[in-house]
């Protein structure tokens, strides 16, 4: 069974910096459970066959105007029976004048009235992404994510692997840390998870031999980042002579996290390699691949081991006129 997450009105509230209207209670007894957002103008129409009271309900001048069109006590009577089903929120967009009216019957049936300057498009779009971030099915991996040239990458492998020694090195070359030990992994989207740490530990890492360090503070704010999206996943192993590894990177590795398969390699490692130099050439590499480019391909290409000639077409018979 998934879990059903969830996030505090009141987080809402600040993080969009929104007037308060009316509020029946603690804002933080208040939960939002669903990413989708709605706009009421069918329910100012009066049908609600699939009305959702748990969404977030947005009034931008359509709906203003289209209760504008009705006499006083018929527009009293739409909203009514809109803020009878009780939705979660109503926020009021481009800090439109709203009369006594709303506040009264937002009072009548407990219902959070809020308002905005932004516009109705505007607000929706950055609450939508805000939901999908903070309401993603997640799940927490042992292991390392550093941004690399751009390319966040996720570095997985055994305790005392070295996976916080290659990210100490990368941050040190100029890359960003963004969570060391554990990564909480969200999926925000159906293509795309995006990786952070814990609050209790962000930016903390630990060393054997040396013990814990703020990287923030000894490298500075510009060493870490929040947030990151997963781009590849890099597996790192003691070398195992008995293993082979890919030498050509003609075969596509993935990883499965959250029903999503992300690319992946593995990197045996050994004295005298160094992590670091090879993660950044991932990283350039995976860049390379998303343009469109393989080496190992355009090399076999070269030495004419790849057959890139395209199959000959068939013509049909063409009867004469």
């Amino acid at each position: 069974m998934k879990t059903k997450y969830s996030v505090a009105l009141e987080r809402i509230i600040n993080e969009f910096h929104l007037e308060t209207l009316y509020m029946p209670c603690d804002p933080k007894d208040i939960s939002v459970s669903t990413t989708e957002i709605n706009r009421p103008g069918l329910q100012m129409a009066g049908y609600y066959e699939f009305f959702d009271a748990d969404r977030i309900q947005i009034f931008g001048k359509s709906e203003q105007s289209f209760l504008d069109r009705f006499t006083e006590e018929k527009a009293e009577q739409r909203l009514r029976d809109f803020f009878s089903k009780k939705p979660s929120a109503v926020v009021i967009a481009r800090n439109l004048e709203v009369g006594e009216m709303y506040v009264n019957t937002a009072k009548e049936y407990g219902v959070p009235l809020l308002r905005t300057a932004d516009s109705t498009s505007d607000f929706t779009s950055a609450l939508i992404a805000f939901l999908n971030l903070h309401l993603a099915p997640r799940v927490t991996r042992h292991g390392v994510l550093v941004e690399v040239y751009g390319e966040g990458i996720l570095l997985l492998g055994e305790s005392g692997v070295g996976k916080s020694e290659t990210a100490i090195e990368l941050v040190k070359r100029g890359h960003r840390l963004i969570a060391d030990d554990a990564v909480e992994i969200r999926k925000v989207s159906n293509k795309s998870l995006v990786g952070t740490a814990p609050d209790n530990i962000r930016h903390f890492i630990e060393l054997r031999g040396i013990g814990i360090i703020n990287a923030s503070r000894i490298f500075g704010a510009g060493a870490v980042k929040l947030t990151e999206k997963i781009d590849l996943v890099i597996n790192i192993e003691p070398w195992d002579v008995n293993k082979v590894y890919d030498r050509m990177g003609l075969e596509s590795q993935t990883t499965e996290i959250l029903d999503l398969n992300i690319p992946s390699l593995t990197i045996p490692v050994k004295p005298g390699r160094n992590l670091a130099v090879i993660i950044e050439v991932a990283a350039m590499n995976s860049r390379q691949k998303k343009l469109g480019y393989n080496a190992a391909e355009d090399l076999l290409q070269k030495l004419g081991m790849m057959d890139d000639t395209p199959a000959p077409t068939v013509e049909k018979n063409v009867e004469p006129f």
